[in-house]
């Protein structure tokens, strides 16, 4: 399996946390799953790297939090997004999408001999 480098994870962290959050309230643990889901296992947060995201998000405003007691009766933290949190969340969604077509176009091109 290719191993993502730590730098591309810490610069990825937020819009990947605020997507999860965009489509529904969440959990820790529900987060770790849903990211871990969808990158097909490349990518699995630990609580080590979770939570401090979840509070830097929570401290910007860009997401609130709430403890609950859950159906197996365990408290659980429950997240959810704030409207700035999805203004934010749209401008990463701009950015990345204006990166992510920069390098696309960067790896196809052909390469070039110097003479």
């Amino acid at each position: 399996m290719t191993t993502i480098s730590k730098d591309l994870i810490a610069a990825t962290s937020t819009p990947i946390i605020l997507a999860v959050l965009n489509q529904g309230e969440s959990y820790g643990y529900q987060i770790i799953q849903k990211v871990k889901e969808a990158s097909n296992g490349h990518l699995q947060f630990s609580d080590g790297t979770l939570y401090p995201i979840l509070r830097k998000l929570e401290d910007k405003g860009f997401i609130v939090s709430e403890w609950r007691i859950a159906e197996n009766e365990k408290r659980r933290r429950y997240y959810n997004i704030t409207e700035q949190g999805r203004d934010h969340f749209k401008n990463e969604q701009t950015s990345w999408n204006i990166m992510h077509q920069l390098i696309i176009q960067l790896w196809n091109q052909p390469k070039t001999i110097l003479a």
